[in-house]
């Protein structure tokens, strides 16, 4: 009975399945190169000459490695006390942010608050809605935070968006487990911290990823509240460094390099990129599931 049984035969793909998977992978790798090229652009004209930026539209390799523009960027004296400012804020905004954000979003989906309703509508109407620049430096005026490297994290310490992912995710986590520990008498700062916290990696994660991307691309804040050019974060001085090299005359800028302009705005845009780009890939398995996830539940 074994002998005659038929031995199987592996199922050929179809030719119609082939061609799509050829037409999909293409397309896939051309949109994959349209989102690396002008990056790969970016870095190779940073560490060209000058004259071959001018001479050539797109560089790939470059003839002639430079470091002149990097020299430059470097040889201003504020640089790296505008990096430790720019640390300081994203380190110290993530870690106040999170605190803030995921402590809300645990009380907000629970069911069971009083008010629960009311606050989560007011924190939807925030993203519609906003009290402006001016009402806002207000604020920051009066609570004496002008010229701190506070004023750059304090206003934004909340994003309504990511408050609500985080609440999404807390809501797909069964109550039981809650409830199991209270039974054990737990207290609801315990069942936060050694519970919720622990399942929601993932969300806690992801929203790390986009308040630490905020913090160290903070702008308009700190040329509103900061005044200091000693607190000035890397981001306006990587933009001093621009106008300098453009030859135009920009305050708390001392340098005697003659700067090579093209090549000094493409090596900003790198240091302005890299660090993010590096502490990506720790919480890029985390990323999907935890933003997917987050906004779909509840």
């Amino acid at each position: 009975m074994a002998q005659n049984t038929p031995e199987l035969v592996k199922r050929k793909e179809p030719i119609s399945s082939k061609l799509f998977n050829i037409i999909n992978y293409t397309i896939l790798i051309i949109i994959a190169l349209a989102c690396l090229l002008p990056f790969v652009n970016v870095i190779a004209s940073s560490f060209a000459t000058p004259a071959e930026v001018i001479s050539k539209s797109f560089i790939i390799i470059p003839e002639t490695f430079s470091l002149d523009a990097y020299r430059y960027i470097l040889s201003t004296p504020t640089i790296f006390r505008s990096l430790g400012v720019s640390i300081f804020v994203t380190v110290m905004g993530t870690l106040t942010s999170m605190i803030l954000t995921s402590m809300m979003a645990y009380g907000l989906s629970r069911r069971y608050l009083p008010g629960r309703r009311l606050i989560n509508f007011m924190v939807v109407f925030t993203m519609l809605f906003s009290g402006g620049m001016i009402p806002t430096f207000l604020v920051v005026n009066g609570l004496g935070l002008i010229d701190s490297l506070w004023s750059m994290i304090l206003p934004i310490a909340i994003n309504a968006f990511n408050l609500i992912i985080m609440r999404n995710f807390f809501q797909g986590i069964p109550m039981s487990l809650e409830e199991s520990a209270k039974m054990d008498g737990a207290s609801d700062f315990y069942v936060f911290r050694k519970i919720m916290l622990p399942l929601a990696m993932p969300s806690v994660a992801t929203i790390s990823l986009f308040y630490a991307v905020a913090y160290w691309n903070t702008y308009m804040n700190a040329i509103l509240y900061v005044n200091d050019s000693a607190k000035w974060p890397i981001q306006i001085l990587l933009r001093q460094i621009v106008i300098v090299s453009s030859g135009l005359q920009a305050d708390g800028m001392a340098v005697d390099i003659i700067p090579p302009a093209q090549t000094v705005k493409m090596a900003v845009i790198v240091i302005a990129t890299v660090p993010m780009l590096i502490v990506y890939p720790f919480v890029q398995k985390y990323f999907v599931k935890g933003a997917l996830v987050g906004s779909v539940k509840g």
